[in-house]
């Protein structure tokens, strides 16, 4: 089954406005917004959308 989100747990992403190395916690499906958001381990009280991180290369 292919899955919906861009990124999994545990996954380590950087975000683009920082260039910050972060790891993924959690991610939750927002149904209004139609979007995926995600907590990370670095900072659990922030969330960010997949539009703001990119895959590590």
């Amino acid at each position: 089954m292919k899955r919906k989100n861009k990124f999994e747990a545990n996954e380590v992403v950087i975000l683009i406005s920082t260039g910050e190395k972060v790891t993924i916690n959690k991610s939750s499906y927002i149904a209004n917004m139609k979007r995926y958001s995600y907590t990370i381990k670095e900072n659990p009280n922030m969330f960010y959308f997949e539009d703001e991180m990119k895959t590590l290369l």
